[in-house]
């Protein structure tokens, strides 16, 4: 029997804060944005570089963590699989989406917590998650 592999590894840079929302059967899930850039030399010897935007889903408690200790600017390792989405738009238009479905995350840099009142206040260490559910 044949299998397959479907795992995506990202190291990059939040382009905005994350955005939770709930299910109506009250399940956390979060979205934001990662700008993963390379860049390389091309034949002429011109330094050239790109930047490749993921959308990130996380859900469950990995979406509570992401929220609470991510922010936009922060380097983050994301490990999961892609996921393909198509709807209907209000236009009837059919839309598609490719999205990193998260299940590890890892701050790669400083935590920058907008409600932290306190700066002498001890840093707290999210803990280490890998989300196993699916709601699909």
């Amino acid at each position: 029997m044949s299998r397959g592999l479907n795992k995506v590894m990202i190291i990059g840079h939040l382009g905005r804060d994350p955005e939770m929302r709930y299910t109506p059967s009250g399940r956390p899930v979060v979205t934001f944005s990662v700008a993963v850039s390379r860049s390389w030399n091309s034949s002429s010897g011109e330094r050239r570089s790109e930047t490749e935007w993921f959308k990130v889903v996380a859900w469950g408690n990995l979406a509570e963590i992401c929220k609470k200790f991510l922010s936009k600017g922060q380097q983050v390792y994301v490990e999961g699989r892609l996921q393909t989405r198509r709807w209907e738009d209000k236009e009837g238009q059919q839309r598609t989406t490719v999205e990193l479905v998260a299940n590890e995350m890892t701050m790669l840099s400083d935590r920058r917590d907008k409600d932290q009142s306190n700066d002498n206040a001890p840093e707290e260490t999210p803990p280490a998650i890998e989300e196993d559910e699916f709601p699909f």
